[in-house]
């Protein structure tokens, strides 16, 4: 009979493969997650610290409700889509091409509202596009 004390290794944790497995995990939970901070934002966008007021001696002033009417210098336009905002700004041009359009939009516009001005400008050959802001604190309009 064999007595002798031997010496115990205690048995050791080997901890590679358990960071490996944790970092594969890691990486999967970070390519599949989805994203919803964007949906938490609450944007403001019609108010900009701007420069003082210019008066264009060309100019169509182009304003949108915040239902989505549209008015081309403030006479109402009937219907929304982009051939009738095409034919009125047309009108309101009356044939010249170097006007400024000023889009006026409201804080609760869509932007479906703006980019059907912005197409129907294009449409009719005006091709400078300026956005009437509020600067913060004063209420006044700017462009």
């Amino acid at each position: 009979m064999n007595f002798r004390p031997g010496s115990r290794d205690e048995p050791e944790v080997n901890l590679i493969p358990f960071i490996d497995i944790l970092l594969v995990v890691l990486i999967f939970l970070m390519l599949t997650t989805t994203y919803s901070k964007f949906t938490e934002l609450q944007v403001n966008l019609p108010v900009a610290d701007a420069q003082a007021q210019r008066e264009y001696p060309k100019e169509v002033i182009v304003t949108i409700s915040s239902d989505g009417r549209y008015a081309i210098n403030r006479q109402a336009v009937d219907g929304g889509d982009v051939a009738q905002l095409t034919r009125s700004l047309l009108q309101a041009a009356r044939d010249q091409r170097d006007i400024v359009v000023i889009i006026s939009a409201d804080a609760a516009a869509t932007h479906q509202s703006v980019v059907n001005v912005m197409d129907a400008a294009r449409r009719a050959g005006l091709v400078q596009i300026t956005f009437a802001t509020q600067q913060s604190g004063d209420g006044r309009q700017r462009r």
